[in-house]
């Protein structure tokens, strides 16, 4: 039983992943909170299965014409320093921790949403 509940976070983190929404919002908490894998352990396989996620992603934007390179290094380095070392960081932290902080985390992004939503929202009921 427990194969096919990681058979289905994983099938629709992959797909919010490759739609660009961040499918770890999804496989974090799926195998955290339903599944009872340890956080550590959690990131580690979100950050391992973003992997394959991402270069197939990136190669269909690109043959969609959907990929803009100007000022790729400007975003890539720091991106990959900084993920580096909040590798690192996350790595020392209690388990506990990590989960307030992913928690944290996932409540700014539905505030974010909510607050960038509503302009739409608007145009809707109008």
């Amino acid at each position: 039983m427990s194969f096919i509940l990681f058979l289905i976070a994983g099938f629709f983190s992959g797909f919010l992943g490759g739609m660009g929404m961040g499918g770890g919002t999804i496989l974090i908490p799926a195998l955290t909170v339903l599944l009872g894998v340890e956080q550590h352990v959690a990131q580690a396989t979100n950050l391992i299965a973003f992997l394959p996620m991402a270069a197939f992603t990136l190669k269909v934007h690109k043959e969609n014409g959907l990929l803009k390179t100007q000022g790729l290094l400007t975003l890539v380095i720091p991106a990959l320093l900084t993920t580096v070392a909040a590798g690192f960081i996350a790595a020392l932290l209690p388990s506990e921790v990590l989960k307030k902080l992913f928690g944290a985390f996932l409540v700014f992004l539905a505030v974010k949403l909510l607050i960038d939503a509503k302009p739409s929202f608007k145009k809707l009921t109008s």
